[in-house]
């Protein structure tokens, strides 16, 4: 697992399949005044993964922050992160992923401890102390 750089957060990224999901997180986000000013929100892991892509080298453009959820019919959060993993340290260096879901699997918290990208599983929702945590 990564730790988290210690840098300003300009934004956000949320990237789940469900619409309720997002709506939640965008609204814990906009409560806990200052943490990201923009929310960037994708229900589709692909278009998450484009915008990432294309944006790797520009630091401004980036997140800080990268809230992925596991199960979406696309893209698993796994399978997100397999694509994540091949991007330049630019990115890695500067993103911190963390797979929020509501998954209890033992397999799936494993393998979130074991990649190298990801800095922790949180169980959703998003909520006001993850986000103090992260806030520091």
């Amino acid at each position: 697992m990564k730790s988290t750089p210690d840098v300003p957060c300009k934004s956000v990224m949320v990237v789940d399949d469900s619409d309720i999901d997002r709506y939640i997180a965008k609204k814990i986000l906009a409560q806990h005044d200052p943490f990201c000013p923009e929310v960037m929100s994708y229900e589709n892991p692909l278009e998450a993964l484009s915008y990432l892509g294309l944006n790797q080298e520009n630091i401004e453009a980036l997140p800080k922050f990268i809230f992925l959820d596991i199960y979406m019919p696309e893209m698993s959060g796994f399978e997100f992160m397999e694509a994540y993993s091949h991007f330049s340290g630019t990115l890695k260096n500067h993103c911190s992923v963390y797979i929020v879901s509501s998954t209890i699997d033992p397999h799936d918290l494993v393998r979130a401890k074991k990649d190298a990208n990801v800095v922790e599983l949180h169980v959703k929702p998003i909520n006001s102390q993850f986000l103090s945590k992260l806030a520091g």
